[in-house]
């Protein structure tokens, strides 16, 4: 999937809205077919969505103006418990419960999958890496303890999304469905 500098700049909008997380997006924004992810969080779901569009804004942003031609890419705009649960960031033990949690929970999860480091996993939003097969849609509130996010994946029902799981789960995540696509039902009007 190629990422360009107009799409990145409408992702690094919609990550940003702080739109009550209740509220979705008009359909008539929206792609035909988006993914959807059914998440599961230990607590206040409002607060988780804030967490994970915390990590998000800041790749996204770094997708639009970094050189990724560099050696590293800035992380002062990361927040520091992300920094700290990432491979490498030497803090993993000083990460909160939410974070340390959801490492694990990535690790089984993907089946032994080891932790993101950080680098790495911000050079995924460089527009010319091919590998992030999506591109952040919205999330939502679903009930006390469930978010749904969902994504455009252009249709695709598999997608490179181990990126997106790895912000997911260390936002506080406790379980995860998807992706599963959705079809977006806009209405219209037959001509006269």
């Amino acid at each position: 999937m190629m990422h360009t500098g107009d799409s990145l700049a409408a992702e690094h909008r919609r990550v940003r809205e702080r739109q009550p997380v209740r509220q979705r997006p008009g359909a008539d924004a929206a792609p035909p077919v988006l993914s959807l992810f059914v998440i599961d969080v230990p607590g206040d779901a409002a607060a988780y969505v804030e967490r994970l569009r915390s990590v998000l804004a800041p790749a996204v942003r770094l997708g639009c103006t970094a050189d990724f031609e560099q050696e590293s890419l800035p992380v002062d705009e990361v927040p520091g418990w992300f920094a700290e649960v990432c491979s490498g960031g030497g803090g993993e033990e000083r990460a909160p419960w939410f974070a340390r949690a959801g490492r694990e929970a990535y690790a089984e999860h993907t089946g032994g999958g080891g932790p993101w480091d950080l680098q790495d996993w911000l050079y995924r939003f460089d527009p010319d890496e091919d590998s992030r097969g999506w591109e952040w849609w919205d999330a939502t509130v679903a009930g006390p303890s469930r978010v749904h996010v969902r994504v455009d994946s252009w249709g695709e029902p598999f997608f490179g999304c181990q990126d997106l799981l790895w912000a997911v789960f260390t936002a506080g995540a406790v379980r995860v469905e998807g992706p599963m696509i959705q079809i977006q039902i806009t209405s219209f009007r037959e001509n006269p």
